[in-house]
């Protein structure tokens, strides 16, 4: 499933809105904001801009989310404070995320010319260093500096945020697109639409910015919305949404043996864009004008020369190194891997035993949890994020290249349709996709393989929650209609 997380960290990260030396006054306060998704109220926010006792200027974003998992509740939260000098430079950012089983912590602080970042994940703490961002106080209360200026539409400026839980700084642009009059608390009031773009994340937001500064609204990718509210009324949320059920996309009759059928047509309808088109061994997605069509044929893993351990070409092994959330290198996750595969030199055989290993040890749990390899280690409970963090994890930590996959999978149940879902890819001479939570080397033709790679390339999803609709193409196409599979275009260089 998409994790929570996503979704909250792209929603601070576009809710921040850009100033050199201002006066600070206008902006000082709090605003209460009701949280829905796909139109049903899903949390509450608050956002809130104050002075602390040394005059520096604290920009507090607390976010609340309760929703239901399958019948299980689910509360979360994240809190991020960013701090700014009077001139505007930016200090710190402390950011916590609670979620069911634990705390997460992130702190940034700008040190020189560098920031450096102290995680906290699954009780191991990490500590990297990464150029200093560009972000500022005008990066953070970008919209309500800007509509004091009345921009005409047309207008556009610039603007970076860094996000310690992508450990990235993310770029984009925001545009004046229309305004308007409204009637607001009985007053006619100037409201602006200013739309923003998330620069390598093709992120869209609308906001809907009254001239005192004040956002109103705020619409994330059309499914998600922050609307502004009195405080009693944002923090009334019950745990009504049951977000795994909500964002399948459900079919009006099931499909026919589907974990073991040998290939699978499906057109595919609504805001897919190149970025979401994965094509290799296994799947095949070409858009066409109003949809995708989607074939997948099962991966034939005799035809393949598997390669031995250990690799050495510097361009995989990049798929091994650790991180905040695979920690491939902590000394729990390599001694399991050790004793897992043991002296096998097969990737594929060895892959196999890591699949079967964590298919046999983990408990299914629908979780809300911020995912990371060590702490799934530890609890070996969890769902197929879970699952699929846990197999990199341990595959990266024995050596072997491994990514993160996510997108769709088809369930037959009583609500039988595609629903999110993540697994992984490990590397056989070819990129091979593996599903510990189903213990499938390869995966069934039912995975729709949309998104790759870390949190980050996974928010590209967001767009796609609620928003797809499904058929089954009984035809299937002719094997010199099938273009060879090339590097999917919405792939980012490898990282230094």
């Amino acid at each position: 499933m998409v994790k929570w997380q996503i979704i909250m960290g792209i929603l601070i990260t576009c809710g921040l809105a850009s100033a050199n030396t201002l006066d600070i006054t206008p902006f000082l306060g709090e605003n209460w904001y009701g949280l829905y998704f796909n139109g049903e109220k899903v949390g509450y926010l608050v956002k809130r801009t104050s002075l602390n006792d040394h005059k520096d200027i604290e920009v507090l974003e607390d976010a609340h989310f309760r929703v239901t998992m399958s019948g299980a509740r689910q509360g979360m939260s994240i809190t991020t404070t960013r701090t700014y000098a009077a001139a505007g430079d930016l200090i710190s950012i402390d950011m916590e995320m609670q979620d069911p089983a634990q705390a997460s912590t992130f702190h940034a602080r700008v040190d020189g010319d560098s920031m450096r970042v102290k995680s906290l994940l699954g009780g191991t703490a990490r500590e990297e260093t990464f150029p200093r961002p560009q972000e500022s106080l005008t990066d953070a209360l970008r919209d309500a500096v800007w509509v004091r200026s009345r921009p005409e539409p047309g207008a556009v400026i610039n603007f970076s945020v860094f996000e310690p839980m992508y450990q990235k700084e993310v770029m984009g642009m925001s545009r004046i697109t229309g305004v308007e009059e409204r009637i607001l608390n009985g007053v006619p009031t100037r409201i602006y639409e200013i739309q923003s773009v998330l620069d390598l994340m093709d992120i869209e937001s609308t906001s809907y910015v009254a001239e005192d500064g004040t956002t109103v609204e705020d619409v994330v990718s059309g499914v998600f919305t922050m609307r502004l509210e009195p405080e009693d009324s944002a923090k009334d949320v019950e745990y009504a949404v049951d977000t795994m059920v909500s964002n399948a996309v459900l079919l009006p009759e099931r499909i026919a043996d589907p974990r073991t059928r040998r290939w699978l047509r499906l057109w595919l309808k609504g805001p897919l864009r190149e970025a979401h088109l994965f094509n290799d061994v296994r799947q095949h997605m070409t858009l066409l004008d109003d949809k995708v069509d989607f074939y997948a044929e099962r991966t034939d893993l005799s035809t393949l020369v598997i390669p031995q351990l250990p690799v050495e070409d510097p361009e995989l092994l990049r798929h091994t190194k650790p991180s905040a959330y695979i920690q491939s290198d902590d000394a729990k996750l390599v001694a399991r891997a050790r004793e897992i595969v043991g002296d096998e030199k097969d990737i594929l055989k060895a892959s196999q035993k890591i699949c079967s290993w964590v298919h046999g040890n983990m408990r299914s749990v629908y979780s809300a949890r911020l995912s990371n390899a060590l702490d799934a280690l530890e609890s070996l409970e969890g769902d197929c994020t879970e699952y699929t963090v846990l197999f990199v994890g341990l595959a990266a930590a024995a050596g072997i290249p491994a990514k993160i996959c996510a997108g769709l999978i088809y369930v037959d149940s009583a609500k039988s349709g595609f629903y999110f879902h993540q697994w992984a890819s490990v590397w056989m001479g070819e990129w091979i996709d593996v599903d510990p939570a189903f213990n499938q080397i390869p995966v069934d033709v039912t995975h729709i393989k949309l998104a790759e790679g870390d949190l980050f390339r996974q928010a590209r999803i967001l767009p796609l929650i609620g928003r797809l609709s499904i058929t089954v193409n009984e035809e299937a196409p002719r094997q010199d209609d099938l273009s060879e599979p090339e590097e999917h275009a919405g792939e980012e260089p490898p990282q230094e």
